[in-house]
Protein backbone atom coordinates (compact mmCIF):
# COMPACT_ATOMS: atom_id res chain seq x y z
CA UNK A 1 0.00 0.00 0.00
CA UNK A 2 1.40 3.36 -1.08
CA UNK A 3 0.82 6.48 1.25
CA UNK A 4 -1.18 9.46 -0.22
CA UNK A 5 2.21 11.72 0.00
CA UNK A 6 3.92 9.06 -2.27
CA UNK A 7 0.58 8.55 -5.12
CA UNK A 8 1.07 12.71 -5.05
CA UNK A 9 4.58 12.55 -5.79
CA UNK A 10 4.02 9.73 -8.49
CA UNK A 11 1.32 12.17 -10.09
CA UNK A 12 3.85 14.90 -9.82
CA UNK A 13 6.16 13.28 -11.23
CA UNK A 14 4.38 12.02 -14.28
CA UNK A 15 2.90 15.05 -15.03
CA UNK A 16 6.06 16.66 -15.07
CA UNK A 17 7.52 13.78 -17.83
CA UNK A 18 4.14 14.35 -19.72
CA UNK A 19 4.33 18.47 -19.76
CA UNK A 20 8.13 17.97 -21.06
CA UNK A 21 7.70 15.27 -23.68
CA UNK A 22 6.83 17.93 -26.50
CA UNK A 23 10.35 19.92 -25.70
CA UNK A 24 12.54 17.23 -25.66
CA UNK A 25 11.54 16.97 -29.69
CA UNK A 26 11.56 20.61 -29.49
CA UNK A 27 15.20 21.25 -28.18
CA UNK A 28 17.28 19.02 -30.97
CA UNK A 29 19.99 21.39 -32.29
CA UNK A 30 18.17 24.09 -34.85
CA UNK A 31 19.33 22.56 -38.60
CA UNK A 32 18.02 25.80 -40.22
CA UNK A 33 18.53 29.47 -39.38
CA UNK A 34 17.91 30.21 -36.11
CA UNK A 35 14.78 32.84 -35.95
CA UNK A 36 14.09 32.92 -32.26
CA UNK A 37 16.19 32.53 -29.01
CA UNK A 38 14.64 32.01 -25.57
CA UNK A 39 17.46 33.51 -22.84
CA UNK A 40 17.25 34.06 -19.03
CA UNK A 41 15.42 32.05 -16.19
CA UNK A 42 15.36 29.01 -18.46
CA UNK A 43 16.13 25.18 -17.60
CA UNK A 44 16.27 23.66 -20.78
CA UNK A 45 18.63 24.61 -23.42
CA UNK A 46 20.47 23.66 -26.58
CA UNK A 47 23.32 25.90 -26.92
CA UNK A 48 25.25 27.78 -24.08
CA UNK A 49 22.76 29.20 -21.71
CA UNK A 50 20.03 29.59 -24.32
CA UNK A 51 17.51 27.43 -26.17
CA UNK A 52 17.82 28.29 -30.12
CA UNK A 53 14.86 27.47 -32.43
CA UNK A 54 14.82 27.49 -36.42
CA UNK A 55 11.57 27.81 -37.98
CA UNK A 56 11.08 23.70 -38.36
CA UNK A 57 11.67 23.28 -34.85
CA UNK A 58 8.91 25.87 -34.61
CA UNK A 59 6.60 24.58 -36.65
CA UNK A 60 7.04 20.80 -35.17
CA UNK A 61 5.32 22.26 -32.09
CA UNK A 62 1.21 21.70 -31.82
CA UNK A 63 -0.04 24.90 -33.91
CA UNK A 64 -3.01 27.13 -33.46
CA UNK A 65 -4.67 29.22 -35.27
CA UNK A 66 -7.57 32.14 -34.82
CA UNK A 67 -8.58 34.96 -37.02
CA UNK A 68 -8.90 38.35 -35.41
CA UNK A 69 -8.61 42.04 -35.94
CA UNK A 70 -5.85 43.93 -34.88
CA UNK A 71 -4.49 47.58 -35.07
CA UNK A 72 -1.98 47.06 -37.95
CA UNK A 73 -4.16 45.59 -40.60
CA UNK A 74 -7.74 47.18 -42.47
CA UNK A 75 -9.00 43.12 -42.04
CA UNK A 76 -9.13 40.25 -39.66
CA UNK A 77 -6.18 38.22 -40.38
CA UNK A 78 -5.73 34.62 -39.74
CA UNK A 79 -2.21 33.95 -37.47
CA UNK A 80 -1.12 30.19 -37.37
CA UNK A 81 1.87 29.30 -34.70
CA UNK A 82 2.95 27.55 -31.76
CA UNK A 83 1.45 29.18 -28.49
CA UNK A 84 3.58 31.06 -26.07
CA UNK A 85 3.27 28.85 -23.52
CA UNK A 86 3.95 25.69 -25.28
CA UNK A 87 7.77 27.78 -26.49
CA UNK A 88 7.82 28.86 -22.99
CA UNK A 89 7.94 25.26 -21.51
CA UNK A 90 9.87 24.04 -24.41
CA UNK A 91 12.64 26.30 -22.85
CA UNK A 92 11.98 25.41 -19.62
CA UNK A 93 10.93 29.33 -18.22
CA UNK A 94 11.13 29.87 -14.71
CA UNK A 95 11.03 33.92 -14.71
CA UNK A 96 7.83 35.71 -14.25
CA UNK A 97 8.88 38.50 -17.41
CA UNK A 98 9.69 38.53 -20.87
CA UNK A 99 11.35 41.07 -22.60
CA UNK A 100 10.48 40.16 -26.46
CA UNK A 101 13.19 41.63 -28.48
CA UNK A 102 12.22 42.45 -32.06
CA UNK A 103 15.10 42.42 -34.93
CA UNK A 104 14.82 46.49 -34.66
CA UNK A 105 15.85 45.72 -31.31
CA UNK A 106 12.13 47.06 -30.21
CA UNK A 107 11.23 45.62 -26.60
CA UNK A 108 8.19 45.02 -25.19
CA UNK A 109 7.71 43.99 -21.84
CA UNK A 110 5.09 40.96 -20.72
CA UNK A 111 4.04 39.06 -17.72
CA UNK A 112 4.58 35.19 -18.45
CA UNK A 113 1.34 34.91 -16.91
CA UNK A 114 -0.14 36.40 -20.00
CA UNK A 115 0.60 32.78 -21.85
CA UNK A 116 -1.47 31.01 -19.38
CA UNK A 117 -4.54 33.48 -19.31
CA UNK A 118 -4.83 33.86 -22.83
CA UNK A 119 -4.21 31.50 -25.86
CA UNK A 120 -1.08 33.72 -27.06
CA UNK A 121 0.12 32.47 -30.70
CA UNK A 122 3.81 32.85 -31.31
CA UNK A 123 2.48 33.32 -35.18
CA UNK A 124 4.89 32.01 -38.18
CA UNK A 125 1.90 32.36 -40.48
CA UNK A 126 -0.12 34.87 -41.54
CA UNK A 127 -3.33 34.10 -43.81
CA UNK A 128 -1.55 30.78 -44.24
CA UNK A 129 1.66 32.24 -45.44
CA UNK A 130 4.81 33.12 -43.80
CA UNK A 131 5.74 36.23 -42.73
CA UNK A 132 8.34 38.35 -44.42
CA UNK A 133 10.44 40.59 -42.68
CA UNK A 134 8.51 43.87 -44.36
CA UNK A 135 5.18 42.77 -43.19
CA UNK A 136 5.64 42.27 -39.24
CA UNK A 137 7.62 38.43 -39.50
CA UNK A 138 9.25 35.99 -39.57
CA UNK A 139 7.36 35.62 -35.94
CA UNK A 140 5.46 37.60 -34.33
CA UNK A 141 3.54 37.75 -30.55
CA UNK A 142 -0.25 37.65 -31.30
CA UNK A 143 -2.88 37.63 -28.71
CA UNK A 144 -6.90 37.09 -29.58
CA UNK A 145 -8.15 40.43 -29.15
CA UNK A 146 -11.70 39.10 -30.63
CA UNK A 147 -12.24 36.84 -28.04
CA UNK A 148 -12.20 39.60 -24.63
CA UNK A 149 -12.41 43.17 -24.54
CA UNK A 150 -9.81 43.58 -22.18
CA UNK A 151 -7.35 42.47 -24.97
CA UNK A 152 -8.37 45.46 -26.79
CA UNK A 153 -6.27 48.08 -25.01
CA UNK A 154 -2.72 49.28 -25.62
CA UNK A 155 -1.41 47.30 -22.85
CA UNK A 156 -2.11 44.11 -25.03
CA UNK A 157 -1.01 45.55 -28.40
CA UNK A 158 2.12 47.39 -27.02
CA UNK A 159 3.26 43.60 -25.66
CA UNK A 160 2.29 41.96 -29.26
CA UNK A 161 6.15 42.52 -30.74
CA UNK A 162 6.58 41.86 -34.73
CA UNK A 163 9.85 40.75 -36.28
CA UNK A 164 10.75 38.88 -32.86
CA UNK A 165 14.33 37.54 -32.19
CA UNK A 166 14.50 36.75 -28.70
CA UNK A 167 12.77 36.08 -25.70
CA UNK A 168 14.87 37.26 -22.61
CA UNK A 169 12.88 35.82 -19.20
CA UNK A 170 13.64 37.44 -16.01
Amino acid sequence: MISRRQLLACVAACTTVLATAPAAHALDKPKGKVVLTVSGKISQSNAPGKVEFDMDMLAALPQHSFTTMTPWYKEPRKFTGPLLRDVLAAAGVQGKLIKAVALNDYKAELPVDDSARFPVVLARLMDDKPMPVRDKGPLFIVYPYDTDEVLRSERYYNRSAWQLKSLEIE
